[in-house]
């Protein structure tokens, strides 16, 4: 079974940066895609970043380009979301997600679509 553990989260003044992560668990995780997906108060929920499975190919909403750098370390089960010059907009329950094919690219899970498992969240509060 698998299971998406994510941690990171908290109260950040804008401009200042966190570090989410994602620890996963039940396969063998450099087969698979990764991706960050986040949902506001009164929103829904809205893609944020992707990467491959061997890390070497990533695709990044136009929101957070240039300020979000998403990684990961396939021994350690870890996928990570560094954020960057935070703003309030960036408020949000932000979620681990992982697609039920290996093989699945970046660009593809920005849909959501393609997504079957999802952590349970981790909240960051970017405050003005």
């Amino acid at each position: 079974q698998v299971q998406l553990v994510e941690s990171g989260g908290g109260l950040v003044q804008a401009g200042g940066s966190l570090r989410l992560s994602c620890t996963a668990s039940g396969r063998t995780f450099s087969r698979y895609a990764m991706g960050w997906f986040r949902q506001a108060p009164g929103k829904e929920r809205e893609f944020v970043a992707a990467i491959s499975g061997s890390g070497g190919s990533t695709y990044y909403a136009d929101s957070v380009k240039g300020r979000f750098t998403i990684s990961r370390d396939n021994d350690k089960n870890t996928v990570y979301l560094q954020m960057n010059s935070l703003n309030p907009d960036d408020t949000a329950v932000y979620y681990c997600a992982s697609p039920a094919l290996a093989l699945t690219s970046p660009q593809s899970m920005s849909a959501g679509s393609r997504v079957a498992y999802w952590g349970k969240g981790t909240l960051v509060t970017a405050s003005s």
